[in-house]
């Protein structure tokens, strides 16, 4: 085991202090994230039957419309 003397010390206390320090900017990060908001959030997601009802078209022209890339889809689950 090492003698613990004052230069030692100091230097551990530094490790220390440097870790806190990253630590602190970290969850500053994580906090500044938090005040954004997500995807889900910020988005609304419509199934087939809602977005037909919603723009008056049938299924078909909204097949068309997402094949042409006129709409943006994602699938969950088994829903488009």
């Amino acid at each position: 085991m090492e003698l613990l003397t004052r230069q030692n010390f100091e230097s551990w206390m530094q490790k220390v202090l440097e870790r806190l320090d990253r630590q602190d900017e970290l969850l500053l990060s994580m906090k500044a994230k938090e005040k954004e908001p997500s995807l889900s959030e910020s988005v609304r997601l419509f199934d087939n039957q809602d977005l037909c009802m919603l723009l008056q078209i049938s299924k078909r022209s909204l097949q068309r419309y997402r094949s042409k890339g006129a709409l943006f889809f994602k699938v969950l689950g088994k829903k488009t």
